[in-house]
């Protein structure tokens, strides 16, 4: 998504303070692009959920 689409588009703010509350050892390693797909509720990249695997708990639907 470009960035004119997501400056329409609002970031969650429940998932935003989930971001901030990590601890900053974790936030420096998550990208730009990783961010903005956790903030968007989009499908998130297999490199972030590694980076959170100890914070998140994956549900799986079926």
């Amino acid at each position: 998504m470009s960035s004119s689409a997501e400056t329409k588009e609002k970031p969650d703010p429940e998932r935003v303070a989930v971001l901030r509350s990590l601890p900053l050892a974790v936030k420096e390693k998550i990208t730009g692009e990783e961010a903005a797909a956790f903030m968007y509720n989009r499908p998130l990249p297999d490199s972030l959920l590694e980076k959170l695997k100890d914070y998140i708990v994956i549900d799986d639907v079926k």
